[in-house]
């Protein structure tokens, strides 16, 4: 979570590096749609969770209201706090989160992505190192450190670490 000026940083040098961006450019803002999304979200994070002064809430608000507009115009539904570092969205398309989903450090994420509540309730926790291919669903469950999961999988339970998973329902097609 991104509580200080240092960690905001952080998250933005790892989103960059994810996107391979050696550095933050005005014109990424028109050529890197994805990158800026994930640049506004950032900082978002960092003035919903580090500024609670009134001109923090209004420089908050400011920041909610573009990624508001720019994921509608994008296809993102992807609520605050819920990534880590180094997040890697691939393409412009539909991508939609639930809230309550964790996801780890240096994932990367293809459209049409749809991370949700499971059958119990419970949201996903996807782990560092994730790849998830377009047009995957993942329903409430436990996802391992460095998993791949292949275009189209619909996964309704807990992959390993490391697993390779693809079908519907997912099944796993290669461990470590």
């Amino acid at each position: 979570m991104i509580d200080s000026k240092e960690s905001l940083r952080r998250y933005l040098a790892a989103d960059l590096a994810a996107h391979e961006l050696p550095r933050w450019r005005a014109h990424h803002r028109l050529t890197q749609r994805v990158a800026y999304f994930q640049r506004l979200l950032r900082k978002s994070e960092y003035w919903a969770n580090a500024r609670t002064d009134p001109l923090g809430r209004l420089i908050f608000a400011w920041y909610a209201l573009r990624v508001k507009l720019l994921g509608e115009r994008m296809g993102f539904t992807v609520p605050r706090n819920v990534f880590g570092p180094g997040l890697s969205i691939a393409h412009v398309g539909l991508l939609t989160v639930n809230s309550g989903t964790r996801v780890g450090e240096r994932c990367r994420i293809h459209q049409g992505v749809t991370l949700g509540n499971g059958a119990d309730g419970r949201c996903p926790s996807i782990g560092d190192d994730v790849f998830i291919g377009p047009n995957a669903v993942v329903l409430g469950v436990t996802v391992g450190d460095r998993a791949e999961i292949r275009a189209g999988a619909v996964v309704i339970r807990d992959v390993p670490a490391g697993a390779h998973v693809a079908g519907v329902p997912a099944k796993v097609i290669a461990n470590p």
